[in-house]
């Protein structure tokens, strides 16, 4: 037994050796698998390394490949330039405008200013936009001399950076006025043409309270202008001047066969021809219409700005178009209808005295009532910084209690009063002159006294609101136009709760439209003065309606503008 027990155990070592035997040769095996396939691995490595190197050489072929098609494709889109200088002036208001006055936006800054050109639109994949400089100022006195060539010769630099262009979109105002030199917006395109050439396409957009000579109108192919007053269709208007000038590109029309140009001797007031109302809303109903016709490119008429002594100064009718007869029929109409209105424009809002405004808002329940004051309108040109009528308020026994009738006026310049208001700080008594720094004609600084209410800081336009009796006056460091509800909302009102407010504005901007209880305008004084029978013109073209009130029926010629260069192609 035991020796069997003995052998069996010989039996086991013996088995045990050659497990272990087989252990030793297996490790050795599986050294050699593994040592196969640390190869196999490397080889992976080896191909992955190799299939990566394949794939990025690919990637740089079709990042190549699509750098060239993206650079073709900006190759055969049309190079567009866009430039222009955007402001109305007063020749009648001493005030004048310099280079500071302008907000000014160069290369992709442009872009900014038109929501249809943003980055990913339609409008802007379909050109290759080269924006070269847009300069824009709150409507003022006349610009110097010296600021217009300043922003010419920026503007002209500029262009001279992306030479050569296929078309150029020029955004204008149209009333510029500047010292010693007629018809500015003319001027500035012969010289932007000196750069570019004649070649290029030129589509214009403008306010329709400018003015369009016949220099303007040959040097420009495209030509349209708002149809709206207010302007709430300005960025409409924009969009409908680029997107003609594309589709005369992309079709290869190039400029229209027909521009028509008629004169219609007529200067108003835009707040006698807001198209809120009649008969300027009807006229501007046929516009629209007028520009659908086969044939036709774009229809538009032009009030003109009644604020300058200029030969330019009228209203105008435009069509452009393929069609002659069609082009020839549709201004000769449009002009016409617009003759025919002339007795019919009137105020879009009762209009009276500063007085019997007053006397009508007191007796009113209805709030805010609303007054224009309409003879320092900054927006039309005025100054800003008349004081006739806020001595006038001072004056008036009504707003001397503080349980006095609530009225905010907005606004009147006073930098000194801004000063000491901020130095005093919230609820402090101050006192300081403000007003008729630029425009003292009517009325010298007034004297004013009050409360500090609120303060709202800026690094351009600090406002204060200064309060006296029941008066709420607001105060800037430099005029500013109250357009917005939100404007009165920053400065701590709440403006439907007021009694009145009185705003320097001719007809009421949407915003402030919106909010009326009851609305009166104001025939005050200022550089803006609705009264265009006072005014001291010399220099516009008589006779004009409403000024020689029987004058003659004009011809209302249709004149054919040629451009400088024939149509391409």
């Amino acid at each position: 037994m035991l020796q069997f027990a003995t052998g069996a155990t010989g039996k086991v070592a013996t088995a045990k050796g050659a497990v272990a035997k087989g252990a030793t040769a297996k490790g050795a095996t599986a050294k050699v698998a593994a040592a196969k396939g640390a190869t196999a691995k490397v080889a992976a490595a080896k191909g992955a390394a190799a299939k990566g190197a394949a794939a990025m050489a690919v990637t740089a072929m079709v990042v190549a490949l699509l750098t060239t098609i993206s650079c073709n494709r900006q190759e055969q889109l049309p190079r567009i330039a866009i430039a222009g200088i955007a402001i109305e002036c007063s020749t009648f208001s001493p005030a004048q405008t310099t280079e500071d006055d302008f907000s000014i936006s160069k290369g992709a800054e442009v872009f900014t200013r038109y929501d249809f050109l943003a980055e990913d639109s339609l409008l802007r994949q379909k050109a290759h936009w080269l924006p070269a400089m847009y300069a824009r100022a709150t409507p003022g006195g006349i610009v110097t001399r010296e600021t217009y060539e300043s922003l010419v010769a920026r503007t002209l630099e500029e262009l001279k950076k992306n030479l050569p262009y296929d078309a150029l979109y020029f955004d204008i105002h149209g009333a510029m006025s500047v010292t010693g030199l007629d018809d500015p917006e003319g001027d500035l395109i012969l010289r932007i043409k000196e750069v570019i050439g004649n070649k290029a396409l030129v589509s214009t957009c403008m306010d329709l309270h400018g003015n369009v000579s016949l220099r303007l109108a040959e040097n420009t192919d495209l030509i349209t202008c708002y149809r709206m007053a207010p302007h709430e269709d300005a960025m409409e208007s924009k969009r409908r001047a680029v997107s003609n000038l594309l589709e005369r590109l992309e079709t290869g029309k190039g400029r229209p066969e027909y521009k028509a140009w008629v004169k219609v001797p007529i200067l108003l007031p835009g707040e006698k021809t807001s198209t809120r109302v009649e008969p300027a809303r009807s006229l501007y109903a046929e516009v629209a219409p007028a520009a659908a016709q086969q044939g036709v490119i774009d229809a538009a008429i032009w009030i003109g700005y009644a604020w300058a002594d200029e030969p330019r100064n009228h209203a105008v009718v435009m069509v452009t178009g393929d069609d002659k007869q069609t082009v020839e029929s549709t201004a000769r109409k449009l002009a016409q209808n617009f003759w025919d209105a002339r007795h019919r424009f009137e105020f879009i809002a009762p209009t009276a005295s500063l007085d019997e405004c007053l006397e009508k808002a007191l007796q009113s329940d209805k709030k805010p009532f609303m007054i224009s004051d309409m003879g320092d309108n900054p927006t039309a040109g005025g100054a800003g910084d008349v004081t006739w009528t806020l001595a006038r308020l001072l004056e008036r026994k009504e707003f001397r209690s503080p349980r006095g009738p609530k009225l905010i006026y907005a606004s009147i310049p006073g930098p000194k009063m801004v000063e000491k208001a901020l130095a005093a700080g919230l609820g402090a008594q101050v006192e300081a002159y403000v007003g008729a720094m630029v425009d003292d004609r009517y009325q010298p600084p007034v004297l004013l006294g009050g409360t500090v209410e609120f303060i709202r800081e800026s690094d351009t336009n600090t406002e204060v609101v200064i309060k006296t009796g029941s008066l709420h006056v607001i105060v800037t460091q430099k005029r500013k136009p109250y357009h917005y509800e939100s404007d009165f909302e920053n400065l701590g009102f709440q403006p439907r709760e007021a009694d009145i407010i009185m705003i320097k504005v001719g007809y009421l901007p949407e915003s402030v439209y919106n909010m009326r209880g009851d609305w009166m305008m104001a025939l005050t004084r200022g550089g803006v003065d609705q009264n265009l029978s006072e005014l001291p013109y010399r220099r516009i073209q008589r006779p004009l309606f409403p000024l020689d009130k029987d004058m003659p029926e004009p011809p209302l010629d249709v004149v054919f503008v040629n451009s400088p260069e024939s149509k391409p192609g």
